[in-house]
């Protein structure tokens, strides 16, 4: 396989079209069975949320707390402006969701800081999942310890809210190159779905995308298929990750992908340089890297708006 190209034939100029990198909001509805997507801008706003019934959550991604380099030398200060953006928005989300990453090199005391910090977030409730630097020489198990009430296997649950059902995937902690879930979790799916009406609407949280949007990079997870196939009865599914460090949104069907930012560093492009390392931005321009996530969904006509928020 060469750099230019991944296994679904996707060049890289072609990725680059499907791409909205560093800034774009993007606009779901569901319409007759049919996810439309639309990349929202100046000429083409987003939609107000003035739905007084809907679902709102908030992710976030990549704080990499303990993270020291010249690309962000003071990630806790991007967190913890991040999370006063959310405690800032108009209405209380539900819950916020972490997609990983939360520590850089998974030690005690880098968890216990991320989690003191997400204790000031003004929600409902917090879910996480667990990216590869959260579990480095130890499975996850410290992770777990801190993150794992509730969950099930590597740190996986699902659970329903407002009319949506959610699934919370691990495929960090038996990656290799690319993410992986394994039969067990593979399995956990098949039973948790197997008797939901088609037209519940799913979202899915992981940290590597659950599409090979780069696999030269690991930006993909080997056995995915295996569960979206599990999805393709549904509506509306939509999957939100973490790990690449930048807003990317792709549709297969009746499954859309969209790829978060980071609350500490961006990364570079696809194909730009050899390796995903961190960028380090002008003086003044990090915050234009970071942010965060609002997402709501309207019962009544089932559309699902998502807004990326800029840190700066």
């Amino acid at each position: 396989m060469s750099v230019e190209q991944d296994p679904q034939g996707m060049t890289r100029r072609q990725l680059l079209r499907h791409s909205a990198w560093f800034g774009a909001a993007v606009v779901l509805t569901v319409a007759g069975g049919e996810v439309i997507s639309q990349v929202a801008d100046a000429q083409n706003p987003a939609p107000a949320v003035d739905d007084p019934t809907a679902l709102r959550f908030v992710q976030i991604s990549d704080s990499h707390l303990g993270f020291k380099g010249s690309a962000n030398s003071a990630v806790e200060d991007s967190f913890a402006h991040a999370i006063k953006q959310v405690n800032a928005l108009p209405y209380r989300p539900d819950f916020v969701a972490h997609t990983g990453d939360l520590t850089h090199l998974s030690t005690p005391a880098q968890f216990d800081q991320v989690k003191q910090m997400m204790s000031e977030l003004k929600t409902g409730q917090v879910f996480t999942v667990p990216g590869e630097h959260d579990s480095i020489d130890d499975g996850g198990q410290k992770y777990r310890q801190t993150f794992g009430a509730g969950t099930q296997g590597d740190g996986w649950r699902s659970f329903d809210a407002g009319g949506v059902h959610f699934i919370a995937l691990v495929n960090t902690v038996s990656l290799e190159k690319l993410g992986h879930l394994g039969p067990d979790q593979v399995e956990f799916v098949r039973k948790d779905v197997a008797g939901l009406s088609s037209d519940t609407p799913i979202v899915v949280f992981s940290h590597v995308p659950l599409f090979a949007m780069y696999p030269a990079w690991g930006w993909g997870t080997d056995d995915a298929v295996q569960v979206l196939s599990l999805l393709r009865r549904f509506a509306s599914v939509t999957c939100l990750n973490g790990h690449v460090h930048q807003l990317f949104t792709k549709t297969e069907g009746n499954v859309t992908f969209h790829s978060a930012t980071t609350t500490a560093y961006p990364l570079p492009k696809p194909g730009d340089g050899p390796a995903p390392k961190p960028l380090v931005l002008p003086a003044g321009k990090l915050g234009d890297a970071l942010g965060i996530r609002e997402v709501a969904y309207h019962k009544g006509s089932q559309a699902l708006a998502i807004k990326d928020v800029r840190l700066a």
